[in-house]
Order: structure tokens, then C-alpha cells, then sequence
């Protein structure tokens, strides 16, 4: 596999408050990679520096090219860089498959117009977004809307999905039906970046983890291992381990 992205010593100040400090991340081309952690710890200003709403310091390296200092929003979403907020930010009073429509709109600005295929392959996934295809958005439920900001993030067919919490408010059988369908995405070649406080499902489906607090990599290494890790169990999943040969063989710092 090669290295899709590269973070490096990435600091990110709001004001005078250091948010994220010396932050080292990577994700290897088709993986999902998560990064779990306590609210304020950081997760959400890493997500948002990343796809360059927030001006940080460091290095970061997407698809072999260095980010910071002259690529914006737009020209990140161009290179297949595409970011889910927690908020979802969806257009209310507009219908599904118009908010889907507008997600391939970078695209469509370039040239390509291979919008209906890719809408055709959203609705493959997500089938109660083609049974709701004229409803508005506002009608939706949480579930619901959480699948719409996914599939429109879809329709820039993206190399690199960046999720914001994608399982906040949803029920646990909705999460399994998102979660499952990240899975998928892998298969099909998109690598993921998931930020998630339900650190037993991110972890499940991922090939790599690490755990941000008060702005800092405190743990990092394979997500198996990261969930067998005992103070990933003790802090984040709330069961005691089981014993098992692997708990000690992760990567870690601040242990």
C-alpha cells in the first residue's frame, strides 16, 4: 500500500489556546483509519485543519503533494479530499436527490458529467435515499440525513472520505447499517479518516487507530490491538479486557 496521507508535527491555535500540538497521523491508501478520543480532546479542529478551514502548522502531505500554504477548500475537494461535518449541513427545504446533485458539483465545474452514474451508485448504497429522492431533506430522520450527507460527500467521488462523528444520535441498528456500508467503501477503493466517540464500532472496522486527548496522540497502532489495549478498554469501551497476547504489542506513547 502507499501513504494517501501524511500528517507531521501539525499544531492548530484557536486564539492563544494550542488545540492540537505535535500531531503525527497516517493513512496508507485503501485503509480505514480512526481516531477516537473524549469531546474537546481535538478531533473535530484536526478534521476541520485538514481539509483547510483552520490554518495550522506542520506538515501534511496528501497523494505525494504538501498541503499547507496554497491549497484551499475547493482545490482539496478537487484532489478527491472530502470531509462529512458532525453538523451535516444540508440543504433542509431542498429535495434529496437535489442535495445530491450539488455534492458532484466540483466536478461537473471540471468537466466531468458522469453525475447520473454516480447518483445511480449512491442510491445503490443508500436505497432509502432513492425511495425518498423529491421529499426535503428537513423531512428526513437523523439516520436518514446522516446517509444524505455521506452519499452527497459520494457524488465528488472522493479518494479520501474525512467523517465528523457520523454515528451521533443515530440508533444502534441505523449505526450498523452506516458503518457496514464504510466497509464497503474500502472494498471499492476509497480510504477513510473516521473521528468517532463509539470507539468499539470504529475500531471493529478499522485497519488502524489512534486516540487523541487535551490535543495530543496519547496511543496509536493496529485497531485490534488499540481495542484490546487496556486503557482504550478502561476509558473508551467500558468492559475489561480479555487476556490476550497482543495487548502490549501497539504502538504507544504516554503509557
Amino acid at each position: 500500500m502507499s501513504r494517501l496521507l501524511d500528517v507531521r508535527n501539525l499544531s492548530i491555535n484557536h486564539g492563544k489556546v494550542e488545540a492540537v500540538r505535535n500531531l503525527d497521523l497516517h493513512l496508507e491508501e485503501g485503509q480505514i483509519v480512526s481516531l477516537i478520543g473524549p469531546n474537546g480532546a481535538g478531533k473535530t479542529t484536526l478534521m476541520a485543519a485538514l481539509i483547510g478551514l483552520l490554518p495550522c502548522q506542520g506538515q501534511v502531505t496528501y497523494a505525494g503533494q504538501a498541503l499547507l500554504g496554497h491549497h484551499d477548500v475547493a482545490q482539496r475537494i478537487d484532489q478527491g479530499m472530502v470531509l462529512v461535518p458532525e453538523s451535516r449541513e444540508l440543504f433542509g427545504l431542498m429535495s434529496v436527490e437535489d442535495n445530491l446533485r450539488l455534492g458532484a458539483f466540483s466536478r461537473h465545474r471540471r468537466g466531468f458529467r458522469d453525475h447520473q452514474q454516480t447518483l445511480d451508485e449512491v442510491f445503490g448504497l443508500f436505497p432509502r435515499l432513492l425511495e425518498r429522492r423529491q421529499q426535503a431533506a428537513c423531512t428526513l430522520s437523523g439516520g436518514e440525513r446522516q446517509m444524505l450527507a455521506i452519499g452527497r460527500a459520494l457524488m465528488a467521488k472522493p479518494r479520501l472520505l474525512m467523517l465528523d462523528e457520523p454515528s451521533l444520535g443515530l440508533a444502534p441498528r441505523v449505526i450498523g447499517e452506516i458503518f457496514t456500508i464504510f466497509d464497503t467503501l474500502r472494498q471499492s477503493g476509497v480510504s477513510i479518516l473516521l473521528v468517532e466517540q463509539n470507539a468499539r464500532a470504529a475500531l471493529k472496522i478499522s485497519d488502524y487507530g489512534y486516540v487523541l486527548e487535551v490535543g495530543e496522540i496519547v496511543l496509536e497502532g493496529d485497531a485490534q490491538a488499540l481495542a484490546s489495549n487496556p486503557r482504550v478498554v478502561e476509558s473508551y469501551l467500558g468492559r475489561a479486557p480479555a487476556p490476550t497476547a497482543t495487548t502490549e504489542v501497539i504502538s504507544a506513547t504516554g503509557t
